[in-house]
């Protein structure tokens, strides 16, 4: 498979989760992984302004990880943003996979923001 044909239907896929959660109006919880990273940030639906964010680069996250890149550091980028978000009075918001498969780093994500305290 080409690198254009991948690209091509992760968009495609991204686009079937977004039209799925424009109806909804509170945060997203919106995640995207690299081969390197693991993202995560709030945004609001209705501005489209990003409320808060973190990553696996964000520097209270990053001390004490081994690796950037496995399970252990998608559950402490997921209760990180977790916390910001509770600090900011959100407790329900909807979770955009942003096409990437929910295995792995981003089930781990999800499962300790969901440990954490969002409801999703």
């Amino acid at each position: 498979m080409t690198v254009s044909r991948r690209k091509a239907l992760l968009e495609r896929r991204k686009l079937h989760v977004r039209k799925q959660l424009r109806t909804q109006e509170r945060p997203q919880l919106t995640i995207y992984r690299s081969s390197k990273h693991i993202y995560a940030q709030l945004t609001d639906p209705l501005t489209g302004k990003t409320l808060t964010g973190v990553s696996t680069r964000s520097p209270g996250v990053r001390d004490g990880l081994e690796s950037t890149k496995d399970v252990d550091a998608a559950k402490k980028v997921g209760t990180a943003i977790a916390k910001l978000a509770l600090e900011r009075s959100i407790r329900e918001v909807s979770f955009n996979r942003n096409g990437f498969v929910y295995t792995g780093r981003v089930k781990a994500l999800a499962d300790a923001a969901r440990e954490a305290g969002l409801s999703f």
